[in-house]
């Protein structure tokens, strides 16, 4: 039976890997039938993250009250309902209050099966979840552009993706008696959730929240500016540029694959630092000046070095703070990931438009460096404690 359950929380990452590339896919076609400028897309993916950060910072009571295995399901569902939603919107202020339910369901489930799987499965097990959100959130586009390019239109894509998470929530309500007996996390000394306050001042929490927040930032910077930096910096037509950016994200999944099998040998924390010095070594092929083909290399060693780094750090978080607060703890490091996800890559959209998007390198490195700090001094309050 637990063998069942594994394969459906695997299942739930792939679910939530396939809305999270959806508005990007879909937003040129969107914005021309709904009449509004390319920039409107920000104000939608700033509600969705906005969500996603309350609900990661409430997951720890919702988890304590129901449990991991109701939470996924609730959660699942309302993003199936958001996702529908979507497809019956004609306007956009609709978009903007279906966002709403879109982010605080993901920002749950997010929280709740990363903590279950830290808990209860073998760090490979993390690494190789991770890969099929990877999975996901490739598969995404393809049905996305098929709907577009089909006559279904972006409307019938999002009808697609959400008939797909009705599906896995039907099978998560009937998968419910498998979670029960499998805590998702003990409860804390005085039988309450933690407060934020409490929360942050617990050794090593402060630490935590600068590696996510600083590992996402570097993530999702180069997942956005990979295309533009190709061009300004070495001239790579913006038809090309596309596809190669993609190579990162390809870097990302394979390198978690692959990240499944050498947890066999390393721990999480060295899981971690060879991730960090892969990161390294695709950022010094970015900013030497060889040639693009070394660059679009850099790229993919960016993909393959992140890969190990946030899964890792995620399984490492009941051995850092105690299964005892280990849905709490992760519920801050979500919120402080989606946190830099929405700051940062913007930030360096500004500094390019100022100044040059050649020093992309330079913005990762800084947040390599930052997360790299962190990271050692969170190993180190660990080991401490």
């Amino acid at each position: 039976m637990i063998h069942i359950l594994i394969v459906i929380i695997y299942l739930a990452f792939i679910s939530l890997g396939l809305p999270d590339s959806l508005l990007g896919a879909a937003w040129p076609t969107m914005r021309l039938e709904l009449g509004v400028p390319v920039s409107y897309a920000g104000a939608v993916s700033m509600t969705i993250a906005a969500g996603t950060i309350i609900s990661s910072l409430l997951s720890d009571r919702l988890t304590r009250r129901l449990g991991a295995g109701r939470v996924t399901a609730i959660s699942v569902g309302m993003t199936a309902a958001a996702l529908f939603g979507f497809s019956v919107s004609n306007a956009y202020w609709m978009l903007l209050l279906w966002a709403v339910p879109y982010g605080l369901g993901a920002g749950s489930v997010d929280a709740a099966l990363n903590n279950y799987v830290a808990l209860h499965y073998a760090s490979r097990h993390m690494s190789w979840l991770h890969c099929f959100w990877g999975v996901g959130a490739s598969v995404g586009p393809v049905i996305m552009g098929a709907a577009i390019t089909g006559e279904m239109g972006w409307n019938g894509g999002y009808r697609i993706i959400g008939l797909m998470q009705i599906i896995l929530t039907v099978i998560l309500v009937f998968s419910l008696p498998l979670w029960k007996g499998r805590s998702g996390g003990a409860e804390a000394e005085d039988g309450k959730a933690l407060s934020l306050g409490q929360i942050i001042r617990i050794p090593g929490t402060k630490a935590v929240m600068i590696c996510f927040f600083c590992y996402c930032a570097l993530e999702q910077t180069t997942g956005l500016w990979a295309s533009t930096f190709l061009v300004m910096r070495w001239g790579v037509s913006t038809e090309q540029a596309a596809t190669l950016a993609g190579l990162f994200f390809i870097g990302i999944t394979a390198g978690r694959a692959v990240s499944g099998f050498a947890t066999f040998r390393f721990n999480d924390t060295q899981m971690v630092r060879i991730g960090q010095g892969i990161v390294l070594a695709g950022i010094a092929m970015l900013i030497l000046p060889f040639s693009r083909t070394i660059a679009m290399i850099g790229f993919i060693a960016i993909g393959v070095g992140c890969a190990p780094i946030y899964p890792s750090l995620i399984h490492a978080t009941p051995d850092h703070f105690g299964a005892d607060r280990s849905q709490a703890i992760i519920g801050v490091q979500m919120a402080a990931a989606y946190l830099g996800t929405c700051l940062m890559p913007p930030l360096f959209g500004v500094i390019a438009d100022a100044v040059s998007a050649g020093l992309m390198p330079l913005y990762l490195l800084i947040l390599l460096v930052l997360m790299f700090a962190a990271h050692e001094k969170l190993t180190g309050t660990a080991e401490g404690v």
